[in-house]
């Protein structure tokens, strides 16, 4: 997606993207971060946040769900947060059934100055960090949730392992530099890494506050093959996922089981 300012808008097109890949096939589906909401300001969000009894974002993501009767990653919702001046960025899994399963607050901002531009972001200005790890049992696999900077933090996806990620769902907006530098080598090494799936929904494309996202949302098996990549725009990717090859490569190849080092909270 290439998300706006009009929450209405963009939910009528994700509405219309489920769709499409629904009559693909598809029966787990992953929206991208922010695919409610893109405003001109970044403090917009905060109009639309939502408590976590429910909200028209919510009911969007639980009646999409129940209707097709897939499994859907609500990319990120912006949620009440402690401060009454933030939001939550919240990745949201409903069920087949348009229930509720899973919540997962993005962990790590974007507080960066990117290189060689002048583009500048400071999520930590309008959104509250999480601090749990989310994984959880879906008919598909051990999913994980993470969310676009994340990505970047190698340990985060180590802890999932340790709770038995074998997907990882990363909705993401990817800044167009960034993106280009770094983005498929970071996809790809984390299916790598951790000898599982990534489905890496990004917004692409240029908004409406002038950003320009990178695209290239994909889908990446356990050996860090590209199964399937949409460069920007609008549109899907699909791919079957097959657990048992996982199981294979993961049995065969069994690196998961030869670490020596651990990551410990700190």
């Amino acid at each position: 997606m290439a998300s706006g300012p009009n929450v209405g808008a963009n939910l009528l097109e994700a509405e219309r993207l489920i769709g499409t890949a629904v009559r693909s096939g598809a029966k787990l589906v992953v929206l991208p971060e922010n695919f409610a909401i893109m405003g001109k300001e970044e403090s917009d969000k905060l109009a639309v946040r939502e408590a976590d009894e429910g909200g028209p974002i919510q009911d969007f993501l639980a009646q999409q769900a129940a209707r097709h009767g897939i499994w859907l990653v609500g990319g990120t919702v912006p949620m009440v947060a402690r401060d009454a001046d933030k939001i939550r960025a919240a990745c949201m899994l409903y069920d087949d059934q348009g229930k509720r399963v899973a919540r997962y607050d993005k962990i790590h901002l974007f507080d960066v100055a990117v290189v060689d531009s002048d583009e500048r972001y400071t999520e930590s200005d309008t959104i509250e960090p999480g601090d749990e790890v989310v994984v959880v049992d879906t008919p598909f696999g051990r999913l994980g949730l993470a969310v676009c900077y994340d990505l970047r933090f190698p340990e985060l996806f180590r802890s999932m392992v340790d709770e038995g990620m074998e997907i990882l769902a990363l909705p993401s907006a990817f800044t167009a530099i960034t993106g280009r530098a770094h983005w498929e080598s970071l996809v790809r090494a984390r299916a790598i890494e951790n000898l599982c799936y990534v489905l890496a929904a990004a917004q692409g494309g240029y908004h409406v506050n002038g950003r320009e996202t990178y695209g290239h949302s994909m889908i990446v098996d356990p050996w860090g093959q590209v199964m399937n990549e949409l460069a920007n725009g609008s549109g899907l990717v699909c791919a079957d996922m097959d657990l048992e090859r996982l199981k294979n490569i993961r049995r065969t190849f069994p690196s998961l089981e030869h670490r020596s080092l651990f990551c410990r909270p700190g």
